[in-house]
């Protein structure tokens, strides 16, 4: 019978009627197979088609039902799966930038105790060498000691500069001074098997830029050529000046006529395609495998030459090496030379409150300032500074005060005894970032701050600069910080 039945629906259905089929779909609604079925029975009920005929529409009916429904779970299926792709690409990338604020958060707190830290150690260290013959076995034991403390002053910075906390601070300098300063690091950092190669102009003009960041600028592009060249390559850095017309600025975005200094690192890596070209200064762009690279370094890169007024471009083919060419704003001034080593810093009498909440930060500033001739008052808060303040009866020539301190600030501390003691000079110290210290508005222009670690002749000069002022000039300094 089924033999019989099948044939005959086809054959039904074949001679249907445009008609029919068109009334059939016109009086129904493709919603779900259910319903499909349950009108056509409602409908051969009613006798108003041949069941024949009915029964292969239903077939074709049933089928296209099926099929819209199956077109339809595919393009549901397929937008939850674009959703879910992009909602975990998105995650990843949040839980990225945490993960990467948390890791800078921690480096920036870091510094912070590290420079604490390294003010007692490099500090008690150039006392101890002020007390020692510099031949003896002693003298050379803290040499040792007082060089390690200084590489870990090194260390706090490149923490602050990793956690991108550092204020930008532009001078007029060489970039040539920069490279060659960075030159033993960067051997160390690329490794033997790669060679070194400089190639700096002499003649080379200043520029105004960050020297911290301008070493940034190039030890990520360093790290980056590393890594292009697993074997051995060379990696070279070139200096000179450019002029750019308004020809190649007007086929490179961003960038602006005039005279330029060149900075050029080149290596003999792997090379880079187009595609990779276009997104290397993407925010956690990285082509190296997990774990390797934060896909931060070359969009740092980026922020500092833009920030710095300048332009960055990048050249490179699969196989045949990568260069990258940053052009900074050449400066009309020449490099400000370092300045020459002073004699020892003059001796005092007068009377310094000292205000600092870690002990052997207190220790080793009382022991400097003491040991030049000055009177030292302590205190470890802002509450116990006011209460000795109040207490003492002869003048206080100068607060040295910590910035971020439990209980009352820095800041706030200012304040209070100025209104008391309206010649008092202030002097600021922190081991915190400039952005912790800026929130408690000491990092304004003119405002007599001195960060941690200094060296001894560095805390002796500062002091002595602000005791020199004439009162006019101090209170400039002091109100400029709205203390």
């Amino acid at each position: 019978m089924a033999r019989v039945r099948f044939p005959l629906t086809i054959l039904a259905f074949a001679n249907l009627s445009a008609v029919a089929i068109a009334a059939w779909l016109g009086n129904i609604h493709i919603v779900t197979l259910d319903r499909v079925l349950a009108t056509a029975f409602e409908r051969i009920g009613r006798r108003e088609l041949d069941e024949i005929a009915i029964a292969a529409a239903v077939v074709v009916i049933a089928f296209v039902a099926d099929q819209i429904s199956g077109v339809r779970r595919a393009r549901r299926n397929a937008i939850v799966t674009a959703q879910a792709t992009e909602l975990a690409s998105v995650t990843n990338q949040l839980q990225h930038a945490q993960k990467m604020e948390a890791i800078g958060r921690l480096a920036a707190g870091v510094a912070h105790d590290f420079n604490n830290l390294l003010t007692a150690i490099n500090g008690f260290s150039e006392l101890i060498l002020d007390e020692v013959d510099e031949d003896s076995n002693v003298a050379h034991d803290v040499r040792e000691i007082l060089g390690a403390g200084r590489s870990a002053t090194t260390l706090t910075r490149q923490l602050l500069a990793f956690s991108r906390k550092q204020q930008m601070k532009a001078e007029v300098l060489s970039i040539n001074t920069v490279v060659t300063h960075t030159d033993g690091l960067l051997r160390r950092l690329i490794g033997e098997q790669i060679e070194l190669v400089l190639r700096l102009d002499p003649s080379v003009r200043a520029v105004s830029a960050d020297p911290g960041q301008l070493e940034q600028i190039i030890m990520n592009i360093a790290v980056n050529a590393r890594d292009a060249m697993p074997g051995d390559g060379c990696f070279t850095i070139e200096t000179a000046n450019v002029t750019l017309d308004a020809e190649y600025a007007s086929c490179h975005v961003g960038a602006a006529p005039g005279e330029y200094v060149m900075l050029a690192m080149s290596d003999t890596g792997v090379g880079m395609d187009p595609a990779t070209q276009a997104r290397i200064f993407e925010p956690f762009f990285t082509t190296k495998e997990d774990g390797r690279g934060t896909g931060l370094g070359l969009s740092t890169v980026y922020g500092i030459v833009k920030q710095s007024g300048g332009s960055i471009w990048v050249y490179s083919e699969p196989g045949h090496g990568t260069t990258i060419k940053v052009y900074l704003p050449a400066a009309d001034d020449a490099p400000r030379e370092a300045p020459a080593p002073g004699g020892a810093p003059a001796r005092g009498t007068e009377t310094v409150l000292v205000v600092e909440d870690q002990s052997e930060v207190r220790g080793v500033t009382q022991a400097i300032l003491e040991r030049q001739g000055y009177t030292v008052l302590e205190a470890t808060r802002g509450d116990q500074a006011l209460a000795l303040a109040q207490s003492y009866s002869q003048p206080i020539h100068l607060l040295l005060t910590d910035v971020v301190m439990p209980g009352m600030n820095g800041s706030d501390l200012a304040l209070a005894l100025r209104a008391e003691r309206p010649e008092m000079r202030v002097l600021y110290t922190s081991g915190y970032t400039d952005e912790a210290v800026r929130r408690h508005g000491v990092l304004e222009p003119g405002v007599p701050f001195i960060q941690k670690p200094s060296s001894v002749a560095g805390l002796l000069a500062k002091v002595r600069e602000q005791l020199d002022l004439d009162p006019d000039q101090a209170r400039r300094c002091t109100s400029s910080g709205n203390v």
